[in-house]
């Protein structure tokens, strides 16, 4: 419930020692949720940002001195905030392998970017392009007609232009037949049905849509044919709702894959304002091979506020990425080593089930290799790690401004 939520918000902002404190107490495995660890996350990005922050007040200061002995400070300060990031990466990797020290646990983490995803991943055109279809001009009079108005329609593809003979890295490519370039292991143009599920945490800064000052938002989605308004759960007289809602769609690609998310501002009398919108290109993320559906948690467990989300296991994500990109391996092996393509990982290989009986298990070693698939030569690239993504909300009356 929403007091609830209130509480442990309280609780995590408790002044600067809230920290140290939760640490003493160990937190209880069954009183984690999603919640528990988005909040953690939320705390690591600011603690990053103000690293960083920090790193560079400091190298300008250093620079202000001596702009030679600036530009080195600020590789110093550079190494620094980078520092502890992998020393959390390795606590957290080392976690499961001991159990007896289980009171200094940490809450797993998911990814929190405070921007939208496609920023981070170049807009998931790793091969699919999308070209807007216009509709064309018939004499001058149309000229003031927008560009968006004028749209009637999306081509998505990939152009690619080889010089003949092939280049060598084309022809070396490992099983490719060069004749038919890049369009080699690409999905087919059928139709596919796909289950979307969408989860709203919350809006922050809200353009307030009353006389008030305030705003009463609620949450639409639209998708294809389906049109969702949850216009009775609005949150009244709030700039920055926490909404924490999900929501199912079946969808068909290619016909529906453009999603619209939008925060109504609720009215007693004549219609509801749209606050703002954001619109997202699903089928770029279904088909992308940074593997933009579900997102790779940091950890794989069967039970608890962890549990693995993905409808595939770590080891079939692996398996198919291997052989999708003709990748040498996974080869699993004794002492907790997997070998793909010319490297070797090494990890963990028991799991607890709820009744806390030990099981041995691949998926840990699967994960490990995932989470370090861009080191993978030729077919690596980075993948998508569980997530929250933030998007601005943008209104068309008002072009460019964050609403």
């Amino acid at each position: 419930t929403e007091e609830e939520k209130e509480k442990k918000k309280k609780k995590k902002k408790g002044g600067g020692g809230g920290g140290e404190e939760a640490e003493e107490e160990e937190p209880d495995e069954s009183m984690l949720d999603w919640w528990s660890k988005y909040f953690a996350s939320i705390e690591t990005m600011k603690e990053h940002l103000r690293q960083q922050e920090a790193a560079a007040a400091e190298a300008e200061e250093k620079e202000d001195l001596e702009i030679a002995e600036g530009s080195k400070a600020q590789l110093k300060s550079k190494e620094k905030s980078k520092a502890p990031k992998e020393d959390k990466k390795k606590k957290q990797q080392a976690a499961p392998e001991l159990p007896e020290k289980k009171s200094k646990q940490k809450v797993d983490e998911l990814k929190v970017f405070n921007k939208e995803l496609e920023t981070e991943f170049d807009n998931f055109e790793d091969w699919l392009h999308t070209f807007n279809l216009l509709r064309g001009k018939i004499g001058d009079n149309e000229d003031n007609g927008t560009e968006e108005e004028r749209i009637v329609g999306r081509f998505k593809g990939s152009i690619c232009v080889y010089k003949v003979p092939l280049p060598e890295d084309i022809t070396k490519e490992a099983g490719y037949d060069p004749s038919f370039g890049m369009f080699q292991g690409i999905p087919s143009n059928e139709p596919i049905n796909v289950l979307v599920r969408v989860y709203i945490v919350r809006a922050t800064d809200l353009h307030p849509a009353d006389i008030n000052g305030k705003a009463d938002p609620y949450i639409a989605i639209k998708l294809g044919k389906t049109d969702i308004k949850d216009k009775e759960n609005y949150i009244s007289k709030q700039l920055n709702p926490v909404f924490g809602k999900s929501f199912d769609i079946e969808a068909t690609f290619p016909m529906e894959s453009l999603l619209t998310v939008a925060v109504y501002d609720w009215d007693l009398v004549g219609t509801d304002d749209l606050i703002g919108e954001t619109k997202i290109d699903l089928e770029n993320r279904y088909y992308s091979k940074h593997r933009a559906t579900c997102g790779l948690a940091q950890a794989y467990s069967i039970h608890g506020y962890n549990a693995w989300r993905d409808p595939m296991k770590p080891s079939q994500i692996l398996s198919k990425l291997c052989k999708e990109g003709k990748v040498d391996g996974p080869h699993f092996g004794p002492g907790g080593r997997v070998k793909v393509a010319n490297r070797v990982f090494t990890g963990p290989t028991e799991i607890e089930d709820e009744n806390g009986q030990k099981k041995q298990t691949d998926e840990h070693l699967a994960l490990a290799v995932l989470r370090h698939w861009e080191h993978i030569p030729r077919a690596g690239c980075r993948l998508v790690p569980e997530h929250v993504e933030t998007r601005p909300l943008l209104n068309p009356d008002k072009p460019g401004i964050e609403q």
